[in-house]
């Protein structure tokens, strides 16, 4: 997987920077990278996720009216 950024004329590198880094929080590429950093059981995964699942709920109840 490689992400091209074309730097345009004129650009300033500080813009062509963040149009990357935009590009790769849209693609969750560096979230799975430092997913991947460090192993996580399967128990964990589990965890994590029914934690994340629980919050959603709650958000979802609390801003449903």
């Amino acid at each position: 997987m490689s992400i091209e950024i074309k730097i345009r004329k004129n650009e300033p590198i500080d813009r062509a920077l963040r149009r990357m880094k935009k590009k790769l929080d849209r693609e969750n590429i560096i979230k799975g990278v430092r997913a991947k950093r460090y192993y996580e059981k399967p128990c964990e995964k589990r965890r994590r996720k029914n934690k994340v699942q629980a919050f959603t709920a709650m958000l979802r109840r609390r801003y449903e009216s």
